[in-house]
């Protein structure tokens, strides 16, 4: 029997039969990614495996160097093929890693390979994935709809033009497309260089002159209206923790003005400007009816000689462990108390936060629809086995597993679909366990089947309203 077979990851006869009739054959509906709408637009054709698999995969990068792979193997300059055949080194070393999961699973579901990737196998497998890898069939459209998405939403900047997302909807591919608001840069309060350079992108994009704390609010509402009339209905915030300090918009103004002549603001004031301007956001996604995402708990670039190489998102970052229970319920309850908390996801990076995050979300459900606060699915360095079980547990023990929207990809790979296959297995082997061991009740299989089947996809349609 091959490594990935048709029961893989699943513990018992109950978790198969949920995967195999309620959860395998489920459409996608992938609600955060971080996939270029350019490359999606044009159909991008990959030119071999090596730049579909590696290229931008900060995952890959940081297991090659943890390997002893140079720099010149990962982001350098050497071929497809030597970069190739160190990612081939490597993986035998990965196994207990999801990416030594992830990895034959995107061979077996992608190139329909169910070799084991090492070094007796990496030439034959690099040259039967690029001879694929010519044909229409493997193209950036047709490797999305080969999964059977329904919806990808990108990660996108309130500057950007959206102009493939409109070239999208004009040409359309069987797929939805949208954009997903991430104001980030307009947090960035405390560079004031960069973030300098960043109003004057923004007021460009908005027609708008930046020179004050109300005028960036216009140009970030009139980016934002701009977002929902091309679709977007999502935002998403990366932050390092929550901010619910005390900030009058006249103390935003002060602190932004200070920093629109190039001086730096103290933490104080930094901490106070984003406590203003997360909230604003927020009032923002409550008024136009989207869902904001907050992915919490990121400490980042952290070696800064490549920070300063390659940039950011090039594998550096890691998790950070401030307390975030006093600020996030100080934040959501901002918001509550003013009628303008919207359908909200939070996410955490700690491991620590999982009951944190979830009691947190479940003070402020307010009976206008199931499911309107949601712990997210297990994030980044969590999206593993143990770390998805333990968010499936934690959501199932403090609040409603059934009203969860399920998983995303939060990737930059056109064949990183299969993650949601590995949570679905994950999903169906918990509650099958629970099933098996007496838990929940044989007799109501029909009823944990349409559970498992609206996590995996019911809940998210019914939740985004695409």
């Amino acid at each position: 029997m091959s490594f990935i077979n048709q029961d893989f990851l699943l513990s018992n006869d109950f978790a198969k039969r949920l995967y195999h009739d309620s959860a395998e054959r489920q459409p996608i509906i992938d609600y955060h990614c971080h996939l270029v709408p350019g490359m999606i637009a044009q159909d991008y054709k990959f030119k071999d495996i090596t730049e579909l698999w590696l290229g931008g995969d900060h995952y890959k990068w940081r297991a090659m160097r943890a390997n002893g792979v140079g720099e010149d193997y990962i982001t350098g300059e050497r071929s497809s093929w030597e970069k190739f055949e160190k990612w081939a080194e490597t993986v035998p070393a990965l196994m207990g890693n999801p990416l030594y999961v992830w990895t034959h699973l995107e061979l077996a579901r992608v190139f329909g390979i169910y070799k084991i990737l090492k070094p007796e196998t990496a030439k034959e497998i690099f040259d039967e994935c690029n001879e694929k890898l010519q044909s229409p069939e493997y193209s950036g459209q047709n490797l999305i709809k080969k999964f059977n998405v329904e919806v990808v939403c990108t990660t996108d900047d309130p500057a950007d033009t959206l102009e493939w997302h409109r070239y999208i909807s004009e040409h359309p591919f069987g797929v939805k497309v949208l954009p997903a608001w991430r104001p980030d840069k307009a947090m960035g309060i405390d560079n004031p260089d960069a973030f300098n350079d960043y109003l004057r992108k923004l007021g460009e994009a908005a027609d708008i002159d930046i020179h004050s704390y109300p005028t960036l609010l216009e140009a970030l509402k009139k980016r934002h209206d701009f977002f929902a009339s091309m679709g977007c209905r999502l935002s998403d915030h990366g932050l390092t923790e929550f901010y619910a300090d005390d900030c009058t918009p006249e103390n935003a103004d002060t602190i932004l003005k200070k920093v629109l002549v190039g001086m730096y603001p103290n933490e104080v004031e930094v901490r106070k400007f984003r406590s203003a301007l997360l909230y604003a956001l927020g009032v923002m996604d409550a008024e136009s009816g989207w869902v904001q995402q907050f992915h919490v708990g990121a400490i980042r670039n952290n070696n800064t000689k490549m920070f300063l190489s390659l940039g950011p998102d090039t594998g550096y970052d890691s998790v950070h462990d401030h307390e975030i229970a006093e600020s996030g319920n100080r934040f959501l309850d901002k918001l509550a108390s003013s009628g303008k908390l919207a359908k909200t996801i939070l996410y955490c990076l700690n491991p620590k936060d999982n009951e944190v995050m979830t009691t947190m979300a479940y003070n402020f459900n307010d009976g206008r629809c199931p499911g309107k606060m949601q712990f997210g699915a297990a994030w980044w360095f969590l999206d593993n086995e143990p770390g998805m079980r333990t968010q499936i547990e934690t959501l199932a023990n403090l609040g409603l597993l059934s009203r969860f929207v399920g998983m995303l990809t939060d990737s930059r790979s056109f064949i990183s679909y299969p993650r949601h296959e590995y949570f679905r297995r994950i999903l169906c082997s918990y509650v099958g366990d629970q099933v098996q061991t007496g838990r929940l009740p044989e007799s109501e299989m029909e009823a944990i089947g349409k559970i498992v089947s609206d996590i995996c996809y019911g809940n998210a349609k019914e939740y985004f309203k695409f």
